[in-house]
């Protein structure tokens, strides 16, 4: 027996694996060049809009504000119908931030706490009953919601009042010389029942995203249900909580008609909280576009640039936000 006789078969030739081919061929198919057609020019017609947008309010601002007596930036005075005009945005745009802020600080918190609990704690016969009407809450209009704070919110806010002024008026923040409670205080309650919906869906959402396989590590190592939530939950959600405060936030900007119901617009600053009077972007613009002239409209329109700026510097933040802090983001984990 030939012991020395080798088998020098040559290996087949390498073959181009058919999943390759398919993929090579689907990338020439009509329905992927239409697919990516269509995807291009929609992103490319959402930046048409936007620039479409600033182009048409910064056009129609500028023909009001080149003809403003005051400056535009820091005057009290809303007052188109002079001649010269004299109008100015401080009032409106102090009153925005300043209701907006109340209702973040006070939904934030709420709608965390809120979304935790359906997806940690609540037992499973509850969280299909508490989520469902959580949905409902935000499908509610917001003239409905105005006008259950006109008639609601308002005229049980006086106890609420009266306590902060009793206990906190020493700050001036929280002083209260009577009447009705129709104040930036009011306002921004109202908005953060508003915007709680939003906040605490898109955050439940988040944290039910959250991998089983990083709680069970957590719960393995001897951790209790809190710092499995503080170490584990929390940081995996962090960039989409922030997001769905955006969306939130987005919306107590720009809300009118529950604003326009229930606060008692004035063009003063007041240090409390409490005293009636103020205003909003969207307040003014909902209340004084009707009867406006030509030259009004273009004023308010002015003042609703500056509502469209400071939405998109919010929206901004939130993203360099989230970037700086994308190691925590579900799609890195």
């Amino acid at each position: 027996m030939d012991t020395s006789t080798q088998i020098t078969d040559a290996p087949p030739p390498a073959q181009q694996p058919a999943t390759d081919k398919r993929a090579a061929r689907g990338a020439t198919r009509p329905g992927d060049r239409i697919f990516l057609g269509l995807s291009r020019g929609s992103g490319i017609l959402l930046l048409v809009i936007m620039a479409a947008i600033a182009v048409f309010l910064t056009y129609r601002a500028s023909l009001a504000i080149s003809k403003d007596q005051g400056n535009f930036l820091t005057t009290f005075e809303w007052d188109t119908n002079l001649v010269p005009p004299n109008f100015g945005i401080a009032v409106l745009a102090f009153g925005t931030v300043i209701s907006s802020i109340i209702a973040m600080v006070i939904a934030v918190p709420i709608a965390v706490a809120i979304a935790l609990f359906l997806t940690h704690y609540a037992p499973r016969r509850l969280r299909g009953p508490i989520a469902y009407v959580i949905d409902l809450l935000a499908a509610v209009p917001s003239i409905v919601y105005g006008l259950w704070g006109a008639l609601v919110l308002v005229p049980n806010m006086t106890g609420l009042f009266s306590w902060l002024n009793d206990y906190l008026g020493w700050t001036g923040i929280f002083s209260w010389e009577g009447g009705a409670p129709r104040s930036m205080l009011t306002v921004g309650i109202l908005l953060a029942i508003m915007i709680l919906p939003i906040i605490t869906n898109v955050s439940r959402e988040v944290f039910r995203q959250v991998p089983q396989m990083h709680e069970e590590a957590a719960l393995a190592l001897g951790a209790t249900r809190w710092e499995v939530i503080r170490m584990a939950v929390i940081p995996f959600g962090r960039s989409g909580v922030i997001s769905a405060s955006m969306l939130g936030l987005g919306r107590a900007l720009g809300e009118t008609m529950a604003v326009a119901t229930v606060l008692s617009p004035t063009f003063l600053i007041e240090t409390s909280l409490l005293d009636p009077g103020g205003g909003t972007f969207a307040q003014n613009i909902a209340s004084k576009f009707g009867e406006a002239t030509e030259f009004g409209r273009d004023a308010l329109i002015a003042s609703g640039l500056v509502l469209f700026v400071i939405t998109l510097l919010v929206n901004g933040a939130a993203r360099a936000i989230i970037a700086r802090r994308k190691e925590y983001s579900g799609a890195n984990a």
